[in-house]
């Protein structure tokens, strides 16, 4: 009893630490963004410098990985620990003193499709941002398009899906697998991983039109993912943020096209 209790603090004071980490950096990175001047586009609106890489289109992307992981870190690990915790409890009894890196390794492969979902999406940005610049005509169409991502982003919220896999990131995981192996602990970080994606889609997309690199939005998005995963009634939870979203959608539609 008292090894499981000493596991359990250090568990807990080493994803604190985490958390802290990552989210220090994160603040650090986006105050050093904050200092370069966005381009201002037909239209109004600001193109961040993000998705703006220059000639050194590589290094650029190496940036925003490094960016984009602290960034995933610091505002899933409030809603992943207590997937991790519970996958723990789960596992305690056939670990044999393995669990800790059974556990690391659950949270690195959850990651690690974050890690690919931000690899997707920078080049995407990039390609969307030199049509903008190359074609007025798309610049200006940019607010309202970026009202309708958030009015569908906001709907999403209320699908039968978006219930599945709610559902799915609330407890274990769907399917959660109970072998003790290190593939298959891998494994299940990335099953987490792809339901958490899923899960998150339609919030992270709001985060990406807005400002990657906002803090306050992504402090909002990181309190709406956590709120709908871990609060007693998730699903109204889910809906109330999309509500939100939408109504937020729809006016941003109506300014700019009135």
């Amino acid at each position: 009893m008292a090894f499981e209790r000493i596991y359990r603090q250090s568990f807990f004071g080493l994803s604190a630490l985490l958390f802290a980490a990552s989210t220090a950096i994160t603040i650090v990175w986006s105050a050093s963004m904050s200092t370069m001047k966005d381009m201002q586009m037909p239209g109004g609106w600001s193109m961040s410098m993000t998705w703006m890489p220059g000639q050194d289109w590589s290094g650029a992307a190496l940036s925003f990985l490094g960016m984009w992981v602290v960034m995933m870190i610091s505002m899933m690990m409030p809603s992943l620990v207590p997937m991790l915790l519970k996958y723990r409890q789960s596992m305690g009894a056939k670990s044999s003193g393995r669990l800790d890196l059974l556990s690391m390794l659950v949270g690195a492969g959850y990651f690690f499709v974050w890690t690919v979902f931000g690899i997707a999406v920078f080049p995407l940005g990039v390609a969307l941002t030199k049509a903008e610049m190359q074609l007025p005509a798309l610049s200006r169409a940019v607010p309202v398009a970026v009202g309708l991502v958030i009015l569908s982003a906001g709907l999403l919220q209320f699908t039968r899906w978006k219930k599945y896999q709610l559902a799915c990131c609330r407890t274990e995981g769907c399917n959660m697998i109970k072998s003790v192996s290190a593939g298959a602990a891998w494994l299940q970080g990335m099953r987490l991983g792809l339901h958490c994606v899923q899960c998150c889609f339609g919030l992270m997309i709001i985060l990406l039109v807005v400002g990657v690199m906002d803090l306050r939005m992504m402090a909002v998005v990181a309190v709406a993912i956590t709120a709908e995963r871990l609060a007693p009634a998730g699903v109204r939870v889910s809906q109330t943020t999309g509500v939100l979203a939408a109504v937020a959608g729809l006016f941003l539609i109506a300014r700019a096209v009135f």
